[in-house]
């Protein structure tokens, strides 16, 4: 006021008049100052009630993927490859040709035991003959007893020899069988390792031709830790009731369900592990051995739990938090416990309860102790997205 009352007898001074000082200078008190200023606008924020539902925990694993049949196709007979039946990397069924091995030298061999056959056949007859002739003459005396024993021995030594013979006629036509090799399981086959005109060798050690893995269904297989092994997969009898979820490197989800294959009969105790195998089909054949597979194991019984949205959810240094509105629709700070990610909300484990109303959106506008305009919005559900909440400052 000292200030304004200086200004005016300066004005005076200098010979302006009076009406126009009046015209210049306004004085006002600061009572007046206080009751022109508009009252603050109360924030709107949007909140939704804190939802309760059962929900299944899931445990995220790293693994890898698996066929349920992996063959390494190898001769059964030596020779000369002479057609290969495949495309590389093609898918076969079972039962289809991959190889033909020269069959002509045992098409010779199966010529041969046939021929001996039909000789132990005529042997067999005709011991069977003189069989019965020396049981006629032996009762009659005509011939020693002891011609009688050499005969009956005679007609089984024919009747062991067409056995053999038989024997290795059948040796012989599955020798000629092998010579045409086939898929033993449905799968997809690798490439050729053997061409035409290679000379190839039976046996475990020879070099396999190709090598062929079946398509569906398939196994992930991975390591499960000891909390989740006792937790989820060993109060259940049957582990096929233990949920399964597969996603893929470039995933970001699960796209794939199965159920547990096998469950490994020891812990390994220097990792404190357990190795554990899931099946998962794959009609479509996208997934081939060797892939990277992230893997989650869910319990076999779903449990309640409270669920807010993550745009709810904010840091004040080491802690999490939500801001609470309540019926006076005051803000309230409220520290909360948080657990895993549910088809993205998270499940709180402790700070809330059902049906209290939390600031999803709008989190900058609302500091504790303050009074907002609260907007009913399903929870999870997709409004404006709050870009800076997750940058927001410590509210204390």
């Amino acid at each position: 006021m000292a200030s304004s009352r200086k200004t005016l007898a300066f004005l005076l001074a200098a010979g302006v008049s009076a009406a126009a000082v009046a015209g210049v200078v306004t004085v006002r008190s600061p009572a007046d100052a206080q009751t022109a200023a508009p009252a603050a606008p109360v924030a709107e924020v949007d909140v939704a009630a804190v939802v309760a539902r059962p929900v299944v925990d899931w445990q995220s694993y790293s693994g890898r993927l698996e066929a349920v049949d992996h063959v390494e196709v190898r001769p059964r007979v030596s020779g000369t490859i002479v057609a290969v039946h495949f495309r590389n990397g093609a898918l076969v069924k079972q039962g289809d040709p991959l190889f033909t091995i020269d069959p002509r030298p045992f098409a010779a061999e199966v010529d041969r035991a046939e021929a001996q056959v039909a000789a132990a056949e005529a042997r067999v007859r005709y011991t069977a003959a003189d069989l019965e002739r020396a049981r006629s003459l032996v009762r009659g005396d005509t011939i020693s007893r002891r011609t009688l024993d050499d005969r009956e021995n005679a007609a089984r030594e024919a009747t062991a020899n067409l056995k053999a013979a038989q024997a290795a006629l059948e040796i012989a036509r599955i020798d000629l069988g092998h010579t045409r090799v086939t898929a033993p399981v449905s799968g997809r086959v690798s490439r050729a390792e053997r061409t035409v005109g290679n000379v190839v060798a039976a046996g475990a050690a020879a070099e396999p031709l190709t090598t062929l893995v079946s398509v569906s269904p398939i196994y992930a297989s991975f390591d499960v830790d000891e909390q989740t092994y006792l937790r989820h997969i060993a109060p259940v009898k049957d582990a096929a009731n233990v949920p399964v979820q597969l996603g893929l490197a470039d995933e970001d989800g699960y796209s794939r369900s199965g159920a547990v294959e096998h469950v490994d009969n020891h812990l390994d105790t220097v990792s404190g592990t357990i190795r554990v195998r899931a099946r998962f089909d794959n009609p479509e054949g996208t997934l081939v051995p060797g892939l990277y597979a992230r893997v989650k194991v869910g319990a076999a019984k779903p449990r309640d739990a409270l669920l807010v949205d993550e745009r709810a959810v904010g840091t004040d240094q080491d802690k999490k938090f939500v801001y609470v509105v309540g019926t006076d629709d005051t803000v309230r700070y409220q520290p909360v416990t948080l657990g895993p990610a549910q088809d993205g909300l998270r499940v709180v484990t402790a700070g809330l309860t059902a049906g209290d109303r939390v600031v999803v959106n709008g989190v900058q506008h609302a500091r504790p102790g303050m009074a907002v305009r609260p907007n009913l919005v399903a929870m999870g559900g997709r409004g404006p997205t709050d870009k800076t909440q997750t940058a927001a400052a410590s509210p204390r």
